[in-house]
């Protein structure tokens, strides 16, 4: 049976894993997507409304992967009042790779040298935009088994996603997101409910090893994406039947329904998605509904959601990812849904685009900055997680039912009530600008004995950016000072709320005092000199 678990498995189980303390990160500069249909030559609107993109986040030579999850990695310590030493496993899921051999997470255990903490598992994880996910259930399944000591999981996604000029440019961006992994999370993992689906597919990949630029088959890539929410959903549902057959999900059932209830998008509080960009997501839910219509053994097409759809009761699933009818029904059908589910998710996707592994992560952490912790408390949310060639999953998060003040979840969400703010403190540049940054990284990309030419001052304050590529191609980074002249940047280092000292889980464990954040000077690196 499908969801299947022996009860005495889930008792030994530490109760409730799943994050417990999120950090973002993104470029402190950014192109106007308007702006930048105008400097490519393309019809209005093709970028902001065919896309659904407003602006595109981007780094200068001066950032590089390790320079991102170095700040996302040291700011949510610092935020949450973290030591190093209450780390156990630290991985990376990425696919900015710039070394083939040498993993961002030795970079990473720069900061856990003054903890004298070496005894930290994981390294990195590579597939396209799922290594990010990937990376979050080795942790989940590391705190739930045999090899758990007691302490954190740290994970940490991060990508910078450029594209060659032309089509695919628009759909690029940059960041991080870092999770802490712990029990008595207020985003708990339910467990034994992913569909997950996997196939080998070119619709998109990196087979140059001395360029940045991805080969993309666009037309591909989307019906891989879509291929596979149809199948990761249909997995989900039929695992959670499972669940709720035994009476494992009781409370979630009525006596009208019982065992008769069908999983639907009316058993999520919250959906969100892989954003490559905003109108796919947008599109992916209706994909959902679609899928509820067609799996509803009699669906209500007089009244409700379904009303009018009689047209498309006997289409084949597979034989819709391009069909215009129906995916214009079923965007009008769902519009309501996505406003209520998933739009606020958008948020970071929109305004700094595509981060890669990071980006329904991003998602995530815009759902939680945009409603209070009553609004959560005791939601579902769905997760769809795509990274192509392929490889997808479906999962689902409870949300802790308590948001009382000073909770686990209003810690959490006071920590993401400056996200708005931060994007808005961002430097606009012009399109042209933009495109010189990306002829310099693409000029300089993997090139030895280098100093980075970007002006250190764009960066936000407290920063990690590379200062030197050596000639046996070792990286050199420093740190941006705290201090800044812009009051909004220099709030982003200071959270909404003071910064809470969260203990390891098991209270047996050594700690030591918080570092504050290091001068200016500060230099770590990638290898040793």
């Amino acid at each position: 049976m499908p969801g299947s678990l022996p009860a005495v498995c889930e008792a030994a189980w530490p109760k409730d894993v799943g994050i417990i303390a999120l950090e973002v990160y993104f470029p402190s500069q950014y192109v106007e997507q308007a702006e930048l249909e105008e400097f490519d030559g393309v019809s209005a609107g093709k970028y902001t409304v065919g896309l659904g993109q407003a602006r595109m986040g981007f780094c200068s030579d001066r950032e590089d992967i390790s320079s991102l999850c170095l700040t996302v990695v040291q700011r949510l310590m610092e935020r949450s009042g973290l030591s190093y030493d209450s780390v156990g496993r630290l991985e990376v899921g990425t696919e900015t790779i710039i070394d083939k051999s040498k993993s961002s997470k030795t970079v990473l255990m720069q900061l856990f040298q003054e903890s004298g903490n070496t005894d930290v598992e994981g390294v990195d994880t590579t597939n396209a935009c799922y290594g990010g996910t990937a990376a979050l259930f080795n942790a989940v399944n590391w705190v739930e088994s045999s090899s758990w000591d007691g302490r954190y999981a740290l994970v940490v996604a991060g990508d910078i996603a450029v594209y060659a000029s032309g089509s695919a440019r628009p759909t690029g961006g940059a960041g991080a997101v870092a999770m802490l992994v712990g029990p008595n999370a207020p985003l708990a993992f339910e467990r034994g409910l992913r569909g997950t689906h996997m196939q080998h597919a070119y619709d998109f990949y990196k087979p140059d090893m001395v360029s940045e630029y991805p080969v993309v088959d666009g037309k591909l890539s989307i019906q891989c994406y879509l291929s596979a929410l149809d199948r990761c959903y249909s997995v989900y549902r039929n695992k959670i039947h499972g669940q709720w057959q035994r009476g494992q999900h009781s409370q979630l059932q009525t006596p009208s329904k019982g065992l008769d209830k069908r999983c639907s998008l009316e058993d999520f509080g919250f959906m969100v998605f892989h954003s490559p960009y905003c109108k796919l997501v947008q599109k992916s839910l209706a994909r959902l509904m679609l899928n509820d219509f067609l799996c509803h053994p009699s669906p209500d097409t007089e009244s409700g959601p379904f009303s009018g759809l009689d047209a498309f009761r006997d289409v084949k699933i597979e034989d819709t990812y391009f069909d215009r009818d129906v995916e214009k029904a079923f965007l009008k059908a769902s519009s309501e849904a996505f406003e209520n589910k998933t739009k606020a998710s958008l948020l970071i996707s929109n305004q700094n685009g595509n981060m890669y592994t990071p980006s329904v992560y991003g998602c995530l952490a815009s759902v939680l900055a945009q409603h209070t912790p009553q609004q959560l408390a005791g939601q579902r949310i769905g997760v769809f997680s795509y990274g192509s060639g392929f490889a997808a999953t479906l999962y689902s998060i409870k949300v802790t039912p308590d948001a009382t003040p000073g909770s686990a979840l209003d810690k959490l969400v006071s920590s993401l009530c400056d996200l708005q703010a931060r994007l808005d403190s961002r430097k606009k540049v012009s399109p042209h600008v933009f495109a010189q940054n990306m002829k310099l990284r693409e000029e300089t990309h993997y090139l030895a004995n280098y100093t980075p030419q970007g002006p250190v001052e764009d960066l936000f304050p407290g920063t990690w950016y590379l200062t030197r590529v050596d000639e046996k191609h070792r990286r050199q980074y420093s740190r941006r000072s705290m201090s800044a002249e812009r009051p909004l940047e220099a709030g982003l280092i200071t959270s909404c709320m003071e910064p809470e000292h969260i203990p390891s889980p098991l209270k047996k464990m050594p700690r030591i005092p918080c570092t504050t954040a290091g001068p200016e000077g500060l230099v770590i690196s990638n290898g040793d000199h």
